[in-house]
């Protein structure tokens, strides 16, 4: 048995049955405004005659690669993509922004750092920040003997212009379009950090890719029946809203991950099935449409500078199976 996610400290299955238990007690909150879409990427409600989605997130254990390296720049635009990039898989387009930020005590350069990336992001997401909240807390976020220790998180609103797309659209024998990500992203670092030799960590800064603008066009464009942001779980994700149209996923023709994958298989010992439930592999982004439409897809995307590609299609199976080098990989 291979290093998994699991026995690094992250239980996705563990987590997945935490969100199933608490579903229940958050309904009992809700009144007539918000819309009955349970575990997908973002919450809706009515506020008028307009359809708002909320989402909120952080950048993991992302921001302890940042301590190592001493690097502070980019870990914003992190935050703006999980938040955005969640928030346009329901159709929303996000307009405004709140960031949270917890310090171990007052850094000045820190901050600076941090919100130069929050307004990169912002800036390419088109999404206004609008506020937040700095928290002081010695006690309870620790750092490194000379490094200030921090905590970064986000809150994102949007608009959802039409319906909201949950993937109760998809049919089987669509096209699964994925959209190519800048490597790691914001998710497995806990797995990531200790496959990965140190001397490769500056590769696990690289901020992740913010989809909306491509998207966005797309939406206007084609007919899309579902989208998914894989992030934590990987593609084991896409039941989130295969759930919605009770059907499961083929990805039969993944493109060649990039190297920073394969070297953690290889100095992580990570078997391919893992890898495949716990990071993104090389796809950032999946976009389900007709098969007559994913050319229109791959050809917005390729405006914006980006790589994608027909991965596979949507089956009839209640499961989500991967074509790997090892063989058939349900994860």
């Amino acid at each position: 048995m291979g290093t998994s996610y699991a026995s690094a400290g992250v239980d996705i299955s563990k987590v997945k049955g935490i969100h199933k238990e608490i579903e229940g007690m958050l309904k009992g909150t809700h009144s007539t405004s918000v819309l009955p879409i349970y575990g997908h990427y973002a919450g809706l409600v009515k506020i008028g005659s307009e359809t708002i989605a909320m989402h909120t997130d952080g950048v993991g254990t992302k921001v302890l690669v940042a301590h190592e390296l001493g690097k502070y720049d980019t870990v914003g635009i992190d935050c703006v993509a999980m938040n955005v990039n969640d928030i346009i898989c329901v159709g929303a387009r996000s307009i405004a922004m709140v960031d949270y930020l917890a310090l171990q005590h007052e850094d000045s350069e820190l901050v600076r750092e941090l919100m130069k990336g929050l307004v990169i992001g912002a800036k390419e997401a088109e999404v206004s920040l609008i506020g937040g909240e700095t928290a002081i807390m010695p006690d309870l976020i620790k750092g490194e003997e000379g490094k200030t220790g921090f905590d970064l998180a986000g809150t994102a609103i949007g608009v959802v212009k039409g319906k909201p797309i949950t993937g109760s659209a998809m049919r089987a024998g669509d096209a699964i379009v994925g959209i190519e990500s800048s490597g790691v992203h914001s998710n497995g670092l806990t797995l990531a950090r200790k496959a990965l030799p140190k001397e490769h960590w500056r590769e696990l800064l690289t901020p992740t890719k913010i989809y909306v603008k491509p998207v966005m066009e797309m939406l206007s464009a084609i007919d899309i029946h579902g989208m998914a942001h894989i992030t934590g779980g990987a593609f084991s994700k896409l039941m989130r809203i295969g759930d919605y149209a009770k059907v499961g996923f083929l990805l039969d023709n993944m493109p060649k991950p990039p190297k920073v994958f394969e070297l953690m298989a290889n100095t992580g010992g990570i078997e391919e099935r893992e890898l495949y439930r716990t990071f993104n592999m090389g796809i950032g982004y999946c976009v389900v449409c007709g098969e007559q439409e994913a050319k229109k897809a791959i050809s917005i995307a390729k405006k914006h500078k980006l790589k994608a590609q027909v991965i596979g299609s949507i089956s009839k199976e209640r499961k989500v199976s991967i074509k790997g080098e090892t063989g058939e990989l349900e994860v």
